[in-house]
């Protein structure tokens, strides 16, 4: 091992010897007041020397005369100091080189990221734009051609005179609101008219109640005219295949709408005494239509004589 270790004559440092020299120079380098100061004065070599002896004895190691000659002199010369390459295009290019997968995954996560974003953002203008036509053509055409259908079907359909006056006042609202843009407004005037067509459609009769357990008329006492007293028949709207219908009836009592199967239309104390006296043969009323609503109409006929207003509850 020793020959091996020789060449030319001079015997090649051991390895520990050589990180100890290296670490007498880091040991100067983080001593840059001492060396600075024994630096500039005489003899300064030999002083540094005595100075790094009795700091690593304070350590408990011991370091040869040419360990710390060794140590000084690569000090002085930057031996063991890494000086990084300055910055220049070929220095460049070989760390992205190096880094290239790490700029890949960069580079392809950006393009993506461009993509995903520029998808979104060409769906939100492309919706809008589709919206925008939809709504476009609805104002122009879809609406407009649905309120000439039902104006055509209403002067059909219409039968009577306030149908008649009804069909006409919804159809120009329809207009109006298609008219001034107002697509929400003209959407539900065109409802309205599709409701209309549907209540002229119907037919049913008012029958009177008469089923055992259940009231046939009940009459209230005014609030304002204790002495009074208001009559009512107890009806159901029933249409030709036996179905019984649920309507929207405004009681006169509190002024609410409820939709309801049953309600009490008011009469005269005539036409109430005639039912009650019907009843009380055998317990039917024979003659339970008090009236009919016709098809092409808005309200019912009545058959017997009946009163304004109607109520809910009883």
């Amino acid at each position: 091992m020793a020959d091996i270790a020789q060449g030319g004559g001079t015997a090649a440092p051991k390895l520990d010897e050589l990180m100890l020299a290296m670490d007498v120079v880091d040991t100067l380098r983080h001593q840059e007041g001492l060396v600075e100061k024994v630096l500039g004065e005489d003899n300064r070599d030999a002083t540094l020397k005595e100075r790094l002896r009795a700091l690593y004895e304070g350590q408990g190691l011991k370091v040869s005369d040419r360990i710390l000659d060794d140590g000084i002199r690569a000090l002085k010369e930057s031996r063991f100091t890494y000086d990084p390459a300055p910055p220049t295009f070929a220095r460049t290019m070989a760390l992205l080189w190096v880094g290239r997968a790490m700029v890949a995954k960069v580079v392809v996560a950006a393009l993506l990221a461009i993509a995903v974003l520029g998808g979104v953002t060409w769906w939100r203008v492309a919706s809008t734009e589709r919206a925008a036509e939809t709504a476009r053509v609805e104002m122009a055409v879809t609406l407009p051609e649905a309120v000439d259908a039902a104006e055509q079907a209403l002067a059909t359909e219409a039968l009577t005179t306030d149908a008649r006056a009804e069909a006409d006042r919804r159809v120009a609202a329809a207009r109006t609101a298609i008219a001034a843009g107002d697509a929400g407004a003209a959407r539900t005037a065109v409802a309205a008219l599709a409701d209309l067509r549907g209540k002229l459609a119907e037919t049913y009769e008012l029958r009177i109640v008469s089923r055992p357990g259940e009231r046939t008329g009940v009459f209230r006492v005014p609030d304002v005219n204790t002495q009074a007293r208001n009559y009512y028949l107890i009806v159901e709207a029933v249409t030709p295949s036996g179905d019984v219908l649920k309507m929207p009836v405004t009681s006169e009592e509190d002024g609410k709408v409820a939709t309801v199967d049953k309600w009490g239309v008011r009469v005269p104390k005539a036409t109430y005494d005639k039912v009650a006296a019907d009843k009380s043969d055998d317990g039917i009323v024979e003659d339970n239509i008090l009236g009919e609503k016709p098809r092409g109409g808005l309200e019912p006929v009545y058959e017997m004589d009946v009163l304004s207003g109607a109520i809910t509850s009883w």
